[in-house]
């Protein structure tokens, strides 16, 4: 048999040819190479290396590196084969082992030597190849094992400017066989391989045309290769580059260099039909729902059933996180909008896997935060609200500061600064089709009505025929308008609920342009109280039909001298906020975040004893995953506590209060259980400990004393949300097991009909003024922690915090599933946005003061049972 016929045999896993005996390959070193390896292994240990090997720093390493081409060569040969030889079989390995250290030592070599300058003739090539293919780094054949990388570039490096010779084709052509075989195994490690032999062979200009036909079995591979299809055979190859050079997306950012190429193809199919046709696979992409499936295993005499979830396959992974970098010239608003979808996408979790496509979504990220103009910043900052993973929450943050840095602003103005108002004056916005008119106006965050006029100025019930026929494509850029319109809402929301951590100021006529002035912002503004400050004097007011009113209710007209910040009840007396809230109740304001009825959390005696920390909120259970999503809705960092090694990060939760200089520690030991952590090994649930806060750069805690009230105020909140939510006092289920934790199974009933914490008081007091108006006040009364409500059947005692439900006259506890899509307080004055809790008392409240009229089989049954 010949060389090269060896070499297929050999890559296509075939047997002929092979050595005899049980490890197939030498025990030993042939003693020429013994003596210099071991030479280099007494260095490399003199070195002082414990747990890494570096033989090229080594003298007698050095050595070595002059000897001669085929002495290098017939070196690497006896390595892989010694390395393949020492692994085969063995079960048990020692560290300390002379013999061990060798082989580490060896493998590192074979990467060693082949980085440095090798001129491999066509008969060493194909030898090299054929004991690459027949052994591996593990005692089995494996050829991606070995450095084959390293190999190729070794080739390329000799026939840069010269084609390889037919021998050397052949083995070329061999080994792009091997690679191209079993796609869905390392794909992209092969498909790298496997492209850069074929540009060997081929040359580079004819490997950008040929065919690039995506091999991953999901819905978008099917959809590019059939979008490219459908083209004129003449516009393929161009496309073909297009997908060979995403392809090579590789790291967390592009370079220079790919960006400029990506330029120079994205022109050769023109810029239109390259937006029109990558958004139109981007939204495929959002839209695109995991795979689920289930399989059963037989182990031992047991049957074993598991679920596997998938997205998309590497491959297409690799081609999108390409194009979405190939997006980074661009800067409309079409395709900013598809990055920031596509990135929300990408990073919504798998279960057991985690984000879908994170490298997509980094990538989209990337691509907003290079577009020109502030609409990519904008939604960075709107993405910082929504995306959950610490680590992407803390690359925005990086994009947002360097963005800010370049325009020499603070990264709070360049959010402000990339609020783009989507047209709106004063939160609202109208259209006009052929006479027809659609006026959109802004109701509360994330929330907006769109009603439709005729050209005489009634109202139209429908969309208009004439507009869905003649003008779809306006008509879809309006939808895409009020859609929008809808996430700026809510993102801002969320970012001025933040601006209550901070410690922020800003000047009147700054506050005036980009707050008050702004057709989006300002809705969100005008609902809020602000402190205008003069020298010593301030003054709170809020906008009112356009005049600022103090809480005296007189006008009052701030001048430019004044610095503006946001109004907390934490820094005003009791007083003041009393009349805030009375105020905010008399005029039916309705706040899009909870300010005048903000919870306010003040040091207590306890905490001044202990000091250095608060256990305010201790001795509570939470869902671990449920805590976490929270957490990192508000900000939060925090990994997940597993049962494995290293399963318990020791960190607990932590939030950064940049504008004090702070960092604010939130203690939560895992519940170490049998049976309480999921399929992963992640623990079901964590017990809340101590609150602590310490200086930027200091691991020991400082003296709540001295913590900034409006600070520790809002941490605590923070806390008491993450308790209020994540506990399972708020489940009814697991009332009846205990969760299978003996320890807790009292906790319950004690969360569930207990104290009322600072959120269930805030409840009770707006109940107390609010139950007077509405229709169920002549059977609903506030008695100490619930709202008793008297139906026909029986009286109904529903806790403030809880929201839970005992029944009179045995305090039986009855179990009501809340319907969020269906709530009685839609025609109920509420003073503030937000509070899911408090909808969701009144909403029971209205149901069981006429429970005679109750249909529901699952509620019913439980209040007949006496």
């Amino acid at each position: 048999m010949g060389l090269l016929d060896k070499l297929r045999d050999a890559l296509s896993g075939g047997t002929q040819n092979k050595p005899t005996g049980a490890r197939d390959v030498p025990d030993q070193v042939p003693g020429e190479f013994d003596e210099t390896l071991r030479a280099i292994l007494r260095e490399d240990r003199a070195n002082g290396s414990r747990w890494t090997y570096k033989p090229n720093k080594t003298n007698s390493y050095a050595e070595v590196a002059q000897w001669p081409n085929g002495r290098r060569i017939e070196l690497i040969s006896v390595l892989v084969r010694r390395i393949h030889g020492y692994h085969s079989g063995r079960i048990t390995y020692s560290t300390g082992d002379e013999e061990y250290q060798l082989v580490q030592l060896m493998t590192t070599m074979v990467s060693s030597l082949l980085r440095a300058t090798l001129v491999i003739g066509d008969d060493e090539a194909a030898h090299l190849l054929e004991v690459f293919a027949r052994h591996g780094t593990w005692g089995r054949p494996d050829l991606l094992s070995w450095p084959i990388g390293l190999f190729i570039a070794q080739i390329e490096r000799q026939h840069k400017d010269k084609p390889p010779s037919s021998a050397l084709r052949a083995t070329l052509t061999a080994l792009h066989t091997r690679l191209m075989q079993d796609p869905t195994v390392r794909s992209k490690e092969k498909r790298k391989l496997a492209e850069r032999v074929s540009t060997l062979l081929i040359g580079k200009d004819a490997a950008a045309l040929k065919p690039v036909i995506l091999k991953d079995s999901d819905p978008f591979s099917a959809l590019v290769n059939g979008s490219i299809a459908a083209l004129p055979e003449d516009q393929r190859g161009a496309w073909y580059a297009i997908l060979t050079h995403a392809m090579k997306a590789n790291g967390a950012k592009p370079a220079e260099k790919f960006l400029d190429q990506a330029r120079t193809l994205v022109d050769d199919v023109g810029v239109a039909a390259f937006k029109a046709q990558v958004t139109a696979w981007f939204d495929t992409v959002v839209q695109l729902k995991e795979r689920t499936q289930t399989y059963t295993q037989q182990y031992n005499g047991r049957e074993y059933t598991y679920t596997v979830s998938e997205f998309l396959g590497s491959e297409s992974m690799d081609v999108l996180k390409g194009l979405a970098w190939m997006c980074s010239h661009f800067h409309d608003a079409r395709t900013l909008d598809t990055l920031a979808a596509l990135a929300e996408r990408s990073f919504r979790k798998i279960p057991g896997k985690g984000p879908a496509a994170a490298a997509t979504g980094n990538a989209a990220i990337y691509a907003l935060y290079r577009s020109r103009g502030l609409d990519g910043i904008g939604h960075l900052s709107r993405l910082k609200l929504r995306i959950k993973q610490s680590s992407t929450v803390a690359l925005i943050d990086r994009y947002l500061s360097e963005a800010a840095a370049s325009k020499g602003i603070s990264v709070h103005e360049i959010e402000d600064l990339a609020c783009d108002d989507l047209g709106l004056k004063d939160g609202s916005r109208t259209w006009e089709f052929d006479g027809y008119k659609a006026m959109l106006v802004v109701t509360g965050p994330g929330k907006s009505d769109l009603a439709w006029f005729k050209p005489d100025g009634t109202p139209q019930k429908s969309l208009p025929t004439v507009v869905k026929t003649s003008h779809a494509a306006r008509l879809k850029k309006m939808k895409d308008v009020v859609k929008r319109v809808d996430q700026g809402t809510m993102a801002q929301r969320d970012r001025l609920d933040r601006m209550f951590r901070s410690a922020r100021t800003m000047s009147m006529p700054y506050f005036r342009e980009h707050f008050v002035e702004n057709g989006l912002l300002g809705v969100l503004a005008k609902g809020l109280i602000w402190n205008f400050q003069v020298d010593s004097m301030r003054t709170p007011a809020i906008l009112v039909s356009g005049t600022w009113i103090t809480v005296e209710e007189s006008s009052f007209d701030p001048t430019d001298a004044a610095t503006v910040s946001l109004w907390h009840p934490a820094s005003a007396s009791v007083a003041e906020v009393r009349a805030w809230r009375d105020l905010i109740l008399a005029r039916e304001i309705r706040q899009p975040l909870k300010q005048a009825y903000r919870e306010v959390y003040l040091i207590t005696d306890a905490e001044l004893r202990t000091r250095t920390y608060s256990n305010r909120m201790a001795a509570h259970l939470l869902r671990q995953h449920q805590f976490n999503s929270l957490a990192k809705t508000r900000g939060w960092r925090y990994a997940l506590q597993g049962a494995f090694d290293n399963g318990f990060t020791g960190q607990g939760a932590s939030v950064a209060l940049p504008d004090y200089g702070l960092t604010a520690h939130f203690w939560l030991p895992e519940v170490n259980a049998d049976d309480a952590y999921n399929d992963t090994g992640i623990w079901t649930y964590v017990a809340t400990d101590q609150v602590r806060f310490c200086p930027d750069g200091q691991d020991d805690p400082m003296d709540l004393a001295d913590v900034p009230p409006v600070a520790f105020s809002e941490v605590m909140r923070d806390v008491d949300l993450f308790v209020g939510v994540a506990s399972v006092g708020n489940d009814p289920e697991w009332r009846d097991s205990g969760g299978a934790l003996p320890g807790y199974r009292d906790y319950w009933q004690s969360y569930s009909f207990g104290d009322l914490g600072e959120v269930a008081k805030t409840r009770k007091e707006i109940l107390s003024t609010l139950i007077p108006r509405l229709k169920i006040a002549r059977v609903a009364s506030i008695q100490d922690k619930f709202l008793i409500v008297r139906g026909k059947l029986r009286t109904y005692k529903i806790h403030l915090g809880s929201t839970n439900i005992l029944m009179e006259p045995n305090d039986q506890y009855l179990c009501i599933v809340a319907d969020r899509s269906k709530t009685a307080t839609q025609n109920v004055f509420l003073p503030f946005e937000g509070d899911n809790g408090l909808s969701v008392i009144i909403s029971k409240a209205f149901l069981l003061a006429d429970d005679d009229k109750i249909t529901d089989p699952t509620i019913t049954s439980q209040i007949n049972r006496q």
